[in-house]
């Protein structure tokens, strides 16, 4: 079994490094078959750089346009060679990437499920305890959802089956925001999504820090309503937080 892990970036030279040194350490790479695809949307500081001595494959985005995360998702894809597409964000790191993979390749490939996602947190040096609240309540109100038959996994992990992603087309370009929640919803459509406490990924607090969680939440919220009852996000652009 190969996995095609997909990584969109814009601007990344800070944390990228982090997650990529994890993907590429010769213990994982001896047990899984893995390739490392950088999608890139335009970065103006050293993320190509830092991605060089690490990426399998690395594609740019240079028109002038922006270019949405699920676009970023989608040029990645097309180029993914594996038979799961593992899309992580480029600020997160994976919480011990060989059992990571392990149980992918346990409870996932060997089962019917159609995509998995999992816990996210921040990371453990820098979360204080209203991150650990929040995260907590958003974790398991995700694996409620779930419960019910609603499909939702927050973009910092997704996991999902090449098959299914291509039938369904892909994530939705023309949404800034929303477009994870919109990608599980039609996947949960078409059969069953693992939510698992042993996939977990640890992100950077820099919006929450920046913007507070009651603005990340609340913008979170009406783009979700607005791409389930209307087929459009609310935000025209997701601002970029460096």
């Amino acid at each position: 079994m190969k996995y095609s892990i997909i990584i969109p970036t814009l601007n990344e030279e800070k944390f990228l490094p982090d997650l990529l040194k994890q993907l590429t350490g010769p213990e994982l790479t001896g047990l899984f078959q893995t390739e490392i695809i950088i999608s890139d949307g335009g970065s103006k500081d050293n993320t190509i750089k830092a991605a060089l001595d690490y990426a399998d494959v690395i594609t740019v985005h240079t028109d002038e346009k922006i270019q949405t995360i699920a676009e970023g998702r989608n040029k990645g894809a097309e180029l993914a060679v594996g038979e799961v597409l593992i899309f992580l964000n480029g600020d997160v790191r994976v919480k011990d990437p060989i059992n990571f993979f392990r149980f992918v390749e346990d409870n996932f490939t060997k089962h019917n499920y159609l995509a998995i996602t999992g816990y996210v947190s921040i990371y453990p040096e820098e979360a204080v305890l209203l991150d650990k609240i929040f995260h907590y309540c958003y974790n398991h109100y995700f694996q409620l959802l779930n419960n019910a038959g609603i499909g939702m996994g927050r973009g910092e992990c997704h996991i999902i089956r090449r098959n299914i992603f291509n039938k369904l087309g892909g994530y939705n370009e023309q949404y800034a925001a929303g477009e994870d929640f919109d990608l599980y919803r039609r996947i949960r459509n078409e059969g069953n999504i693992l939510f698992t406490s042993k996939i977990r990924v640890y992100e950077s607090p820099r919006r929450f820090r920046k913007r507070g969680y009651f603005t990340v939440t609340w913008m979170w919220i009406k783009n979700g309503i607005s791409v389930w009852f209307k087929n459009k996000s609310v935000s025209k652009i997701w601002e970029q937080v460096r």
